[in-house]
């Protein structure tokens, strides 16, 4: 009775045997430091016969030498067009451009320029200047566009400044003129144009954004002579034109001086004169 084994303890040695037996038929594993990987060289994988290839001096990695290869791969059968060295010559340049798409003439330039105007003169000297310099169409139209694009942009900004200036003028000579301010701007302004012309006075623009007629320092200035010049009102002619009383009559003294075609009735210019004159005088008796 004292060999008789319960139940219990023979499960217990067989699991124990069990246990034994799997730890004997797999090995274990023993955990180290992970290692790094090592950073493999690109030529590594290149067939040692290969390795010294200059070509593969260019690549990398091998995404870099994939890339490449299926690249020349798609210009296998494709026209090539050799690049010219620093020795080409001009002739050399012009076949390229020309293989490459650039026009035999520089008419043969054309553009969309759509609602846009356009200096036909400045186009042409545009397409002589694209033409020596090889542009392709699209190279051409994408400058014009951008010039275009950039001229609309500052008129834009100009006239912006402009407006903004001539604002401020005001603000300032109403501070300055007070309640005189609406005559003594007409005389300035009338006097400006007399002198300078209107169209001088408003295409002309200076460094601070104003037009030269709408410029503080400009109207004060001739606000200053047209004070001066009061003894010797301003008087109006055709259109926009302005003079003093006295160079009204040096001019009538010019026309009718002794041996002018005023006087002689033969001339060709005799009834031209007489008209200016009879003008002239109009202008001293309305003025």
């Amino acid at each position: 009775m004292e060999n008789q084994t319960t139940a219990p303890e023979v499960q217990s040695e067989q699991t124990e045997n069990v246990v034994q037996n799997n730890t004997e038929a797999t090995p274990q594993t023993v955990l180290t430091e992970t290692e790094q990987p090592k950073e493999v060289n690109f030529k590594d994988l290149i067939p040692e016969n290969f390795r010294e290839e200059k070509a593969l001096d260019n690549f990398n990695n091998m995404e870099d030498f994939v890339k490449s290869y299926l690249h020349a791969q798609k210009l296998v059968g494709a026209d090539k067009i050799p690049v010219p060295n620093k020795h080409a010559t001009e002739e050399d340049w012009n076949e390229v451009f020309k293989r490459l798409g650039a026009p035999s003439d520089p008419n043969d330039y054309k553009y969309d320029f759509k609602d846009q105007e356009m200096d036909s003169e400045a186009v042409q000297e545009f397409n002589k200047t694209a033409h020596r310099l090889g542009l392709l169409p699209k190279q051409a139209e994408g400058l014009i566009k951008f010039y275009n694009e950039m001229n609309v942009n500052n008129a834009a900004s100009q006239e912006d400044q402009a407006a903004q200036a001539q604002l401020n003028t005001e603000t300032e000579l109403k501070k300055e003129f007070g309640p005189q301010f609406e005559k003594r701007l007409d005389q300035a302004k009338r006097l400006a144009v007399n002198s300078l012309g209107s169209e001088f006075l408003e295409n002309t623009y200076l460094k601070d954004g104003s037009r030269l007629g709408d410029n503080l320092q400009v109207i004060k200035a001739f606000s200053n002579l047209a004070d001066k010049l009061s003894e010797d009102p301003i008087i109006q002619g055709d259109g926009t034109s302005y003079m003093t009383a006295k160079d009204i009559e040096k001019e009538i003294d010019e026309l009718t001086q002794e041996g002018s075609a005023y006087w002689d009735k033969g001339h060709v210019n005799h009834q031209r004169s007489v008209d200016e004159v009879l003008k002239l005088r109009e202008m001293l008796t309305n003025g």
